[in-house]
């Protein structure tokens, strides 16, 4: 009987730890070594790139090199869409994105929220929105497509320019073809001002542009001077239609594997390089505007009212998309003075 009762313990306590190695209650233990790879669109000089690098920066140091992060600007990991896709499908050639907000709008239809057009008047209140629980809660549930969302970068307010004429109504946008990211909202932004918008990577931008494939394109003014889009472009417009805010996105499998105390490493640097990447958007949007004229760029800055009437629709159309968040949406901007 003694034998008996000595194999059933055995065996109990076998099975018991069998179920707390397969994941059970168990706490991630330290990672011994990783290197990650992040995803940026944009060209080395541009502001997200910079803040990403010191991001990686940081969490070498902070982990002593056991975590490190290789950042790829320009397009190395493909445009905006296939990247968030890598992730979203577990590949392993990307496990981190920063990309704006609305790019995610494919895989929950509330990301576009913090993209409706003239929502907000400046960095200030961008900024607040960005961090609030509103679009906290509109991020809930990319987890379920294996995204976690660390920070939020800035990528300052979307301008339109073109190699065609000079706009200063919506009225003077009708007929151009202009490129836009492979995202609904300002798809349908530039359709309600009369443009005629066609996806594009933005990787693949700059040579459309340069052949005359597409009239134009909408972009903050960091992206067209350090993405040299002056060179291709005569005419910019200072519509500031649109804020657009990033997310800066690691896979979910990896961040579970983090123990709690590399989380709180890459969550503090991710908070850190979103706070430089914010604060050099708002100094070269300020700065970078008289430089584009000395490259030959005529500037233009038109009366905003007709524009903010021409799009109004837009929130109006997708206001059953953001169910409970439309009305919060309201109540926010009632509150913090749009």
């Amino acid at each position: 009987m003694k034998n008996k009762i000595a194999l059933i313990l055995t065996l109990t306590m076998m099975v018991s730890a069998t179920l707390t190695g397969c994941g059970g209650n168990s706490a991630a233990t330290e990672i011994n070594s990783i290197e990650l790879k992040i995803g940026v669109s944009t060209g080395e000089d541009d502001p997200r790139n910079i803040a990403a690098q010191s991001f990686a920066n940081e969490i070498k140091k902070e982990t002593n090199g056991r975590i490190t992060a290789v950042v790829y600007p320009a397009g190395q990991l493909g445009g905006d869409a296939e990247m968030i896709s890598a992730i979203s499908t577990k590949s392993k050639k990307i496990d981190m994105v920063i990309s704006d907000a609305s790019n995610f709008f494919g895989y929950e239809p509330m990301m576009g929220i913090s993209a409706q057009p003239f929502l907000f008047s400046d960095f200030d209140m961008a900024w607040k929105f960005m961090d609030s629980d509103i679009e906290a809660e509109a991020e809930k549930s990319l987890s379920k497509s294996n995204m976690h969302v660390l920070a939020h970068y800035c990528n300052g307010f979307r301008c339109v320019t073109n190699s065609v004429k000079m706009i200063n109504s919506p009225e003077d946008m009708k007929g151009l073809i202009i490129r836009t990211p492979e995202n609904p909202v300002i798809m349908e932004t530039m359709t309600s001002l009369g443009a005629n918008p066609q996806a594009l990577s933005f990787s693949e931008l700059y040579p459309a542009l340069r052949n005359g494939t597409y009239d134009g394109q909408e972009n903050p003014i960091p992206v067209i001077y350090n993405n040299k889009l002056y060179e291709v472009q005569k005419y910019l417009s200072v519509t500031n239609h649109i804020y657009s805010g990033m997310c800066f996105v690691i896979s979910e499998d990896i961040y579970k594997r983090l123990s709690n105390g590399d989380r709180e490493i890459i969550e503090k640097a991710a908070q850190n390089s979103a706070e430089l990447d914010r604060n050099l958007n708002r100094e070269q949007t300020e700065s970078l505007l008289s430089e584009l004229e000395k490259q030959g760029i005529i500037v233009t800055e038109p009366e905003l009212a007709p524009f903010k009437d021409a799009t109004k629709r837009v929130l109006e159309r997708n206001k059953n998309t953001y169910g409970a968040l439309y009305d919060k949406l309201n109540d926010w901007l009632e509150k913090n003075g749009n």
